[in-house]
């Protein structure tokens, strides 16, 4: 198995696009799993509290359980690929509303490492980033072919450590596998999906999906997201749904809220999660040679003063960064008609050097 992942991984085409985000590029407060990277040299840590209220209408037991998850996330080699290694550690308090008696369990519910790589990045071409200068309506409308995902692939193991009271005999190393997609809907919402099959080499293998929704509001700082899990195993099967909000602070920190359910009762689950995001930006761009690089594409030549009508415009809006990383807001119906007049402008002049026999370079 070991092999196969390694095989994986590296015979995958290695296809240049830029995973690297201007602000912060968190899976958090969901458990769901971006298909985009960090970003290579980027450090991400994301962590959090949670408290869960779990009782067992046939077995007639009443638990609470508080713990902390972590996920550490660093860009490793390229753009694309990206280690991780994600932990839960609860302590459990079970009573037996039968005999008047209560069990503590406590160790790792989650306690994996795993490489995750994008093998296609539906924008990675620039044209499908550029906006439509005669119709708002066609920058922020749905169309089918936003749900056309970029796609990434997952491979790792999860470790069983010791006797672990939540997987008892479960060998210490299993593996698990993951294809992870995303889709931009509209600028303000992103589909992300997953489907997974973990603890692969023991006796109870489990499949699982998620599906999850995010909405930045019209101050992109703020986002909320609604998520759908679904898990099935001969051990545990269940399906749950959660939602929350996520705060971005700065470019390299942001905090979140979440709480959730199960829809049944065999255990019936609430439970409720705080938590935060922090970036360690060690990032810098590669260096591309003039020979190397496509006509136009660093913009045309740099006009007088633009970096001094620049700062002074980010002045006036007092905001140092845009919001999350996977919405892209696009230009506002006073900036389309900018445009507009701007490519007008260009056209003329154009026209203008073809009348006087100008060659046009």
């Amino acid at each position: 198995m070991k092999k196969y992942l390694l095989t994986l991984f590296f015979a995958l085409p290695f296809i240049g696009a830029s995973q690297y985000t201007d602000v912060i590029n968190s899976n958090r407060p969901g458990l769901s799993v971006s298909a985009y990277a960090v970003g290579r040299n980027v450090l991400q840590v994301e962590a959090g509290v949670l408290f869960e209220q779990r009782d067992h209408s046939l077995l007639n037991t009443e638990s609470n359980i508080w713990g902390s998850d972590i996920s550490l996330r660093y860009g490793l080699l390229f753009e694309q690929l990206e280690i991780n290694y994600e932990g839960t550690y609860v302590n459990q308090n079970i009573t037996y509303t039968d005999f008047g008696t209560s069990e503590n369990l406590t160790d790792f519910s989650r306690n994996r490492v795993g490489l995750k790589y994008m093998i296609y990045d539906h924008y990675k071409n620039p044209e499908r980033n550029k906006p439509n200068l005669y119709s708002w309506k066609a920058n922020y409308g749905f169309k089918f072919k936003n749900l056309i995902p970029s796609i990434s692939l997952y491979g790792g193991a999860t470790f069983n450590l010791g006797d672990n009271p939540f997987y008892v005999g479960d060998p210490t190393v299993s593996y698990r596998g993951m294809i992870a997609t995303q889709s931009r809907l509209t600028p303000r919402f992103v589909l992300i999906t997953n489907i997974a099959y973990d603890r692969i080499t023991t006796d109870y293998p489990e499949l699982s999906y998620m599906i999850s929704l995010s909405h930045a509001f019209r101050n992109p700082k703020w986002s909320a997201f609604v998520e759908n899990q679904g898990i099935q195993s001969d051990r545990y099967s269940d399906a749950l749904i959660r939602g929350g909000i996520a705060h971005l602070l700065t470019d390299d920190l942001q905090v979140d809220f979440n709480l959730g359910a199960s829809f049944k009762n065999t255990p019936s689950r609430i439970f409720i999660t705080v938590g935060g995001s922090y970036r360690f930006d060690m990032h810098k761009d590669k260096l591309k040679s003039i020979d190397e690089q496509s006509a136009g594409e660093n913009g045309g030549p740099i006009k007088k003063n633009s970096m001094k009508k620049k700062k002074k415009e980010a002045r006036k809006k007092g905001e140092s960064g845009s919001g999350a990383e996977d919405i892209d807001l696009g230009p506002s119906k006073k900036e389309l008609k900018k445009m507009r007049k701007q490519e007008k402008k260009q056209r003329k002049n154009k026209s203008k050097n073809r009348d006087n026999g100008a060659i046009d370079f």
